[in-house]
C-alpha cells in the first residue's frame, strides 16, 4: 500500500460506508469518483483493496461485489 493511501483520513471513507450499509450504489459510485478525482486511483485501488474493503461484513462485501458486476464493467481503449 502506498505512504499516501496509508495517510487518508478515516473521515473520507466513513461516506462510503455509509453507502454501502444503505445499499445506495449510485452514491457509492459517486463517492468513489470523487475520491478518485481527487487523490488519483492508484491511491483509490489501494484504499479500496487494503482499507475499505477489509472492513466490510460479509454481506455488504458480497452485495458490492453483486452491484459492481451487474453494472459492468466501462473500458475505454486508445488504439
Amino acid at each position: 500500500m502506498t505512504e499516501t493511501a496509508t495517510q487518508i483520513p478515516l473521515t473520507a471513507l466513513l461516506p462510503m460506508l455509509t453507502a454501502i450499509s444503505e445499499r445506495d450504489y449510485p452514491r457509492f459510485k459517486e463517492l468513489e469518483i470523487d475520491f478518485a478525482s481527487t487523490h488519483g486511483i492508484e491511491v483509490w485501488e489501494d484504499v479500496f483493496n487494503f482499507r475499505l474493503k477489509p472492513a466490510l461484513d460479509k454481506d455488504s462485501d458480497r452485495w458490492l461485489l453483486i452491484q459492481k458486476c451487474s453494472k459492468g464493467f466501462t473500458i475505454v481503449s486508445t488504439i
